[in-house]
């Protein structure tokens, strides 16, 4: 039976692409369902749903955690205007259940769907869940965890551990290595944004790295910001590097590389288990509850990589770490396998099961 489903969040790639995964799943099952997002005009979903195929209505609303007193009173000043917004998104939308996948305009949409008597579900993709969703669990019939961990912050009976949902692209991709050359690749990236702190450790790991520069081969996605400036560092340096200041593609950038670097967001997470890949991890160290570096102590503890705080960071303490994984092949296929036995390919195929079960 066909539905119409809406699904409510984004902000970044790290609430949005969950999203996307679990709207690919439920039209691979039937292409008939209807998918209606809901966000707003400033998130990353503003940019990237309508080349995706899928329809976009947003609401006014703004976070209030993290803001100094006027800003946050005019968030919650905003807050019942998009309750309403919410609310007549439903009305004309019709659907059978409202999935939250986190950022600002999950919150509305869901309570005002729970308030119409609608099901709802909220997916948490962090370890740490934010506060928008430990509010909306309390309404919510269903909850899906990224982590087994997480699930102490909700009731037990409407928690269901799932792991992050990830776009039909890398479970399709699975564990499948490209034809290898005898490079070691290194793939690095900060994020749908890119992170200028992970840019300029990089670049200046590089000084470390001369004797291996016919060796290593980098791809480097670095935001808008730093692209011009970190192509012609790699080229001044005479690594050989692929400067993008967004990758398309990233399930074939995945897949060639050996290593990764990368922040420690939910869906990056999600993505290194679900391809096995080995990875260093540099949290971002201003996350709300710190909650990258619960995401990242969760691979390491499992074996599956590195990590370094960003305060500990510095080029010299990099190039270590990347020398060391190159020197030692078997402690790099070691770390791939624990990864590949963390992911969950299979989350937006769980995570709509429970849905589908809810409505029915």
């Amino acid at each position: 039976m066909f539905m119409n489903i809406m699904i409510a969040g984004g902000g970044t790639g790290g609430h949005l692409f969950p999203g996307v995964a679990i709207a690919e799943e439920f039209l691979r099952r039937d292409s008939r369902h209807q998918i209606l997002f809901v966000g707003t005009d400033r998130g990353l979903e503003k940019r990237i749903l309508g080349g995706l195929g899928f329809s976009l209505r947003t609401i006014d609303v703004e976070g209030v955690k993290g803001k100094g007193l006027t800003k946050m009173l005019k968030a919650l000043l905003k807050i019942p205007g998009s309750l309403m917004q919410a609310a007549t998104i439903i009305s004309d939308f019709k659907p059978a259940i409202v999935i939250g996948v986190g950022g600002y305009a999950s919150g509305p949409a869901v309570l005002a769907a729970f308030l119409r008597g609608i099901k709802t579900a909220i997916a948490e993709q962090n370890a740490i869940p934010g506060l928008t969703n430990r509010i909306l669990g309390r309404f919510a019939a269903r909850i899906f965890v990224s982590f087994a961990e997480t699930g102490k912050w909700f009731a037990k009976r409407k928690t269901i551990v799932t792991g992050n949902p990830i776009r039909t692209t890398f479970v399709a991709s699975g564990q499948e290595v490209e034809k290898r050359d005898e490079f070691f690749r290194i793939l690095v990236f900060g994020g749908s944004q890119g992170a200028h702190a992970v840019n300029e450790a990089v670049i200046e790991s590089l000084e470390y790295l001369q004797h291996l520069k016919d060796k290593i081969r980098f791809t480097h996605q670095t935001g808008m910001d730093d692209k011009d400036n970190v192509a012609r560092r790699y080229k001044d340096r005479g690594m050989d590097a692929v400067v993008e200041p967004f990758i398309m593609d990233m399930a074939a950038a995945y897949r060639s590389a050996d290593l990764l670097i990368c922040r420690a967001g939910a869906t990056s997470i999600a993505e290194i288990t679900a391809m096995g890949k080995a990875s260093i991890l540099i949290p971002f160290p201003y996350a709300i509850n710190d909650h990258q570096t619960k995401n990242a102590q969760v691979l390491v503890r499992g074996g599956a990589a590195k990590m370094i705080p960003q305060q500990e960071l510095s080029g010299r303490r990099l190039a270590e770490v990347i020398e060391n994984m190159y020197s030692h092949p078997e402690v790099l296929r070691d770390m791939k396998r624990a990864s590949g036995q963390l992911g969950n390919a299979r989350a937006a195929a769980d995570v709509v099961d429970a849905c589908m079960a809810l409505v029915h």
